[in-house]
C-alpha cells in the first residue's frame, strides 16, 4: 500500500518544541469512495540533495529530479513535465508542484518553527506579533483546494515570437493542493485595521538583491470570505516543504502566484499599494507597443497600477495529444480522446472548453469535470482544517476537459485548437498579446498535426526544456507568428526574414596580404607583438599604451592564436577598432601548425603559478559562504610552495565552461588572497542570479556550480596598474610617486581597491594615505567590511572609509544614496601628488569620471580598473 507522509503538529508538540512524523496508510484516511472527494496522489518526500544543488545556497533542500529547471541551476524555478502533472490528477504532489523562487530558500530548522514570528503592523489599532504557535492555536484552521498559477505560464510562446524580459515557462507553471491554515481575514481582524487602510502588504523571509520579496492586495479582498485568501502551513496534509514556503505562506486564490508570498514574515496594512521592488517591477502586463528599451528608460510604465496583474485570465491547454506523440493510424481505434486543463481567475467558473480542427471555423464542445465541486458537499475536517467550500460559490481550481474525436477528423486536420470561456463570458483570444515581461499569455492553444506516412505526429507550440515545437519551426521557415495564421503563409505572402546575427568585420577593407608562420614568428616580440584572431594577423604595437588590460595583455600573446580569449572577452566596441591593426591573413598550413602549439602548459616545479602566454589549471578545494549571494572560492595551485605571481593591483583571467552550452566563459578577476600566500588563491565573488528581468551573470553562476575538486584555467597577470609600495605606482610601464590614494568603488569593484589598500596599510613604513568611498545597495552587500574597519581602527589616520547605501534600512546610521557629486566633493578633493583609482559598475565609473574631471582632476590622475 502506498503511503502518504504527514508531519503532525499539534499544540502539545509545539509546547514541547518537538515534531513527530509518521507514515499514514491510505486506509487510515477517509477513503475517496466514502466521501467522493479527490485525495492527494501518493507522495514521496525527497531526502537526497541533488548533485546540481550541492555548492549552491539551496544545498539544504532535497528535490525531485523530474522537475524541469528554467533558470539554470539557481535560483530554483521549475515546472513539472506536463504529462506527469496531468496524470497525477486534480491534486499535485508537493514534489511535482511548480516552484517560483527569486533567490535562495530560507533555511528553517524544525526547532525554530514554533517561534517563527509573523508581525501585523501599519495602519492597525492593535499592532501585534504572532508566533507559529499562536497561528495554530488561536485561529480556526480551514482546508481548501486551491490552484496556484505562475503569471509566466506559457511564456515560452511569447519568447519565441520576440524575447521578453522573463525566462521561458512552458504550459505546466501551475499546480493544485489542499492548503490548511487560518483565513487572513481572521488574523487582520485581531489587529483591527483603521478606517483609512486600503491595502495589505506582505513580505517574506527570502533575502534578494533588491530587499525581501513582497507585494500587496486590496484590504477589502483579504477581508472578503468569498475571495478565500488564507495563510497556509500545510499542503496536502503535510507541513510545507522548503520550496513551498516552510513554515508559513500566503495563499491568494484566483490571482497570480506572485501574490501568494512564501516564508511569510509581515502583514503591513497601508493606504497605498506596496512599494516593494518586486511589486513594482514584476507581475505587470505593459502595453504591447512598449519595448524593453522604452520600459527601461521610463519608470512610469512600472509604477502605473493599471498594468499590475491580480486576477488570473482564462486559459486552457491540451495535455493529450502529448508533444511529439505519434498516432499509428493502422492500430488506432475509431476515436482519440483529447484531454487537458482549463482555469479562470477571480473565482470565476470555466463554463465551456471548445476544440476546433478547421482553424477556428467551427468548434466542438468538450466535457468538463469540476472536481472542486465535490468538496462543496463534504462536511467535516480534513488534515486538521474545516472544509468550508459549501459556503461559497467561488471557483479557485483548475478543471479537466476531454473530447472524443474521430481519428478520421484528426487525419484530415493540420491542427487542434483549444479555447475556454468563463462565467463572465471572458474567452481566450485567437492572437497573442505580446508584452515586455511576457506574462498572462493565453491565446488559443494549438497543437500542430503532420502526417508522416501512416502516422500522425503532434507538436505543441514549445517545449520548456529543449528546442522544438511548431512555433520554432514556423519562425525558421519565415512564417509570421503574429499574423493570426500561426506562422502559415497566405498565398502570395512573402516569408518573414529572420533578424540576422550581427557580425562585426574586423578586417581592413581591401587588404589581401598573405603571411606565413615564419613572418609571424619574426614579428612576435614585446616591441612588435603580432597575434592571430580567426586566422587574421594583427599588430598590437600601436595600442600598447591604451589597452585597458595593460601592455602585457598584448605582448604576452605575441605570436599566438588568441581567438578564443579575444572573442570571449572583448566588446563590440573593441572589435570595431580591429581593422586599424589588421595586417594580413595567415595561410592555412601556418594556422594549423600554430593551433597545435597553442596548448596549456603546466609544470609542477615552477615557483610561480601564473603564466602570461599559456593557461594553467588550479583546483577548487573549498567554498566559504559570505552571504546568500557572495562566496569566497579557495583554489589549490599546482603545489603547496607555489605563489600565484600576481602583482598588487593587477588581475588574472579565468576560464570556466558554461554549465549548459560548455562554451568557454572568460573574465578578469582580482583575488583577495594575500600576495605572499603560497599554494592557494582566494577569490571573492558576488553571484548574479537570474531574475524575471535579468538573465544573470554567466561567469558567476558557472563558478557557483563548480563542485569541490573541479578545475579552472587561469592566465595572467593583466592590467596597466601596479603598486610597488611607498607610494610608487607603475601605469603602462611608467612610474610615478603619489602621497595619497582616493579610492572609489562599488559592489565587487572593491577587490582591486582592497589589494592596494591592504598593501599600504600593512606596511607601517608606507606614508601613503587612503580615502575609500564604497557604494552598495544594502548593508549586507558591503564586502571585506571587517578588514576595512580594522584598517580604520589602526589609529594612524592613514585610512578613511565611507560607506553609502542606495537602499539602506531604517537602522542604518551611515551615508545614504549613491556615490554622488556632493560625496566626491567632500572626500575626493583635487590635490598634488594624489591619484584616484576607481572600480565598479559602468554607470558609476562613467558618472565618477565626469564629476572628477569637472572638479579639476587630470585624466592622467584617474585610473579605472
Amino acid at each position: 500500500m502506498a503511503t502518504l507522509t504527514e508531519t503532525l503538529v499539534d499544540a502539545d508538540e509545539l509546547n514541547d518544541n518537538s515534531f513527530q512524523t509518521k507514515d499514514i496508510q491510505f486506509h487510515d484516511l477517509p477513503t475517496p469512495q466514502e466521501y467522493d472527494i479527490p485525495f492527494p496522489p501518493p507522495s514521496v518526500n525527497p531526502t537526497e540533495i541533488l548533485e546540481v544543488d550541492k555548492g549552491t545556497p539551496d544545498s539544504h533542500v532535497p528535490r525531485d529530479p523530474r522537475l524541469i529547471r528554467l533558470t539554470g541551476v539557481h535560483p530554483f524555478n521549475v515546472e513539472p513535465p506536463l504529462t506527469a502533472l496531468y496524470k497525477e490528477g486534480f491534486l499535485t504532489s508537493p514534489e511535482l508542484f511548480y516552484v517560483r523562487n527569486h533567490g535562495p530558500v530560507p533555511q528553517v530548522r524544525d526547532e525554530d518553527i514554533p517561534d517563527w514570528e509573523l508581525s501585523i503592523e501599519g495602519l492597525v489599532e492593535n499592532p501585534m506579533k504572532l508566533s507559529f504557535r499562536d497561528i495554530l492555536q488561536k485561529y480556526v484552521q480551514i482546508t481548501n483546494p486551491i490552484t496556484l498559477v505562475c503569471a509566466g505560464n506559457r511564456r515560452k510562446e511569447q519568447n519565441t515570437v520576440r524575447k521578453s524580459k522573463g525566462f521561458s515557462w512552458g504550459p505546466a507553471g501551475l499546480s493544485t493542493a489542499l492548503w490548511t491554515g487560518p483565513m487572513m481575514a481572521d488574523i487582520l481582524r485581531s489587529a483591527k485595521p483603521l478606517r483609512r487602510a486600503k491595502y495589505v502588504c506582505m513580505e517574506g523571509a527570502d533575502k534578494l538583491p533588491n530587499g525581501y520579496y513582497g507585494t500587496s492586495v486590496k484590504l477589502n479582498w483579504a477581508m472578503d470570505f468569498n475571495r478565500g485568501i488564507m495563510l497556509a502551513h500545510k499542503m496536502n496534509g503535510e507541513n510545507l516543504r522548503p520550496d513551498h514556503g516552510r513554515p508559513l505562506r500566503a495563499v491568494v486564490p484566483g490571482q497570480i502566484g506572485g501574490r501568494s508570498v512564501k516564508w511569510l514574515k509581515k502583514l503591513i496594512v497601508t493606504e497605498t499599494p506596496s512599494d516593494n521592488w518586486y511589486h513594482i517591477y514584476d507581475n505587470r502586463v505593459l502595453p504591447t507597443m512598449v519595448s524593453p528599451e522604452m520600459a527601461s528608460q521610463d519608470d512610469n510604465w512600472w509604477t502605473d497600477e493599471r498594468y499590475a496583474i491580480y486576477d488570473l485570465n482564462v486559459n486552457s491547454v491540451a495535455a493529450f495529444p502529448e508533444h511529439e506523440e505519434i498516432l499509428d493510424l493502422a492500430t488506432a481505434g475509431l476515436t482519440y480522446t483529447a484531454r487537458g486543463y482549463a482555469y479562470a481567475g477571480g473565482g470565476r467558473r470555466i463554463t465551456r472548453v471548445e476544440i476546433s480542427l478547421d482553424k477556428g471555423k467551427s468548434w466542438r464542445l468538450a466535457k468538463i469535470e469540476y472536481a472542486e465541486d465535490k468538496y462543496r458537499e463534504f462536511e467535516g475536517d480534513l488534515f486538521g482544517g474545516k472544509v468550508d467550500m459549501w459556503k461559497r460559490e467561488s471557483c479557485f481550481c483548475w478543471s479537466f476537459w476531454s473530447l472524443q474525436i474521430p481519428v478520421f477528423d484528426l487525419e484530415n486536420s493540420s491542427a487542434l485548437l483549444v479555447r475556454a470561456m468563463d462565467d463572465g463570458m471572458m474567452t481566450q483570444p485567437r492572437d497573442m498579446y505580446w508584452s515586455v515581461l511576457g506574462m498572462m499569455n493565453n491565446p488559443w492553444f494549438r497543437i500542430a498535426i503532420t502526417k508522416e506516412g501512416n502516422r500522425l505526429k503532434f507538436e505543441h507550440p514549445t517545449h520548456p526544456a529543449k528546442a522544438g515545437g511548431w512555433m520554432e519551426k514556423a519562425k525558421k521557415a519565415g512564417g509570421d507568428l503574429t499574423n493570426g495564421n500561426w506562422g502559415e503563409r497566405l498565398e502570395g505572402e512573402a516569408p518573414v526574414e529572420l533578424e540576422p546575427v550581427k557580425v562585426i568585420n574586423m578586417k581592413k577593407e581591401g587588404l589581401n596580404r598573405m603571411l606565413d608562420l615564419q613572418e609571424l614568428n619574426a614579428n612576435s616580440s614585446a616591441e612588435k607583438p603580432w597575434f592571430v584572431v580567426n586566422g587574421e594577423v594583427y599588430d598590437g604595437t600601436g595600442f600598447l599604451d591604451g589597452h585597458p588590460g595593460g601592455a602585457i595583455s598584448i605582448t604576452s600573446q605575441a605570436g599566438l592564436d588568441v581567438s578564443e580569449d579575444f572573442l570571449a572577452i572583448h566588446s563590440e566596441t573593441a572589435k570595431l577598432m580591429m581593422p586599424d591593426y589588421h595586417i594580413g591573413t595567415l595561410d592555412k598550413a601556418s594556422l594549423e601548425s600554430l593551433k597545435k602549439t597553442s596548448t596549456t602548459v603546466s609544470n609542477d616545479s615552477r615557483p610561480t603559478f601564473l603564466q602570461s602566454r599559456s593557461w594553467t589549471r588550479m583546483k577548487l578545494s573549498k567554498v566559504k559562504t559570505v552571504s546568500w549571494d557572495t562566496r569566497i572560492f579557495v583554489f589549490d595551485l599546482e603545489h603547496e610552495n607555489q605563489s600565484l605571481g600576481l602583482p598588487i593591483g593587477q588581475h588574472l583571467m579565468i576560464k570556466v565552461p558554461d554549465p549548459t552550452t560548455k562554451e568557454a566563459i572568460i573574465r578578469s578577476y582580482t583575488p583577495i588572497s594575500e600576495t605572499n600566500m603560497q599554494g592557494k588563491m582566494e577569490l571573492l565573488v558576488k553571484i548574479y542570479f537570474p531574475t524575471e528581468n535579468i538573465l544573470g551573470g554567466k561567469m558567476t553562476m558557472a563558478l557557483d556550480t563548480l563542485a569541490i575538486g573541479a578545475e579552472i584555467d587561469c592566465k595572467g597577470p593583466t592590467g596597466r596598474f601596479e603598486y610597488l609600495g611607498n607610494g610608487r605606482v607603475i601605469i603602462s610601464g611608467k612610474e610615478r610617486k603619489v602621497r595619497s590614494f582616493k579610492m572609489i568603488c562599488g559592489g565587487t569593484g572593491i577587490t582591486p581597491i582592497f589589494q592596494v589598500l591592504r598593501a599600504v596599510m600593512q606596511d607601517p613604513q608606507d606614508p601613503t594615505t587612503c580615502v575609500v568611498l564604497d557604494g552598495n545597495r544594502l548593508e549586507e552587500d558591503i564586502l571585506c567590511r571587517a578588514a576595512l574597519d580594522a584598517f580604520v581602527n589602526i589609529g594612524n589616520r592613514k585610512c578613511t572609509v565611507v560607506h553609502t547605501l542606495s537602499r539602506a534600512s531604517e537602522r542604518w546610521v551611515g551615508r545614504r544614496g549613491r556615490i554622488s557629486e556632493d560625496l566626491i566633493k567632500e572626500y575626493v578633493t583635487c590635490e598634488e601628488d594624489s591619484m584616484v583609482i576607481i572600480c565598479g559598475p559602468e554607470a558609476m565609473e562613467k558618472s565618477a569620471r565626469k564629476i572628477l574631471l569637472e572638479q579639476g582632476w587630470a585624466e592622467s590622475d584617474l585610473h579605472f580598473f
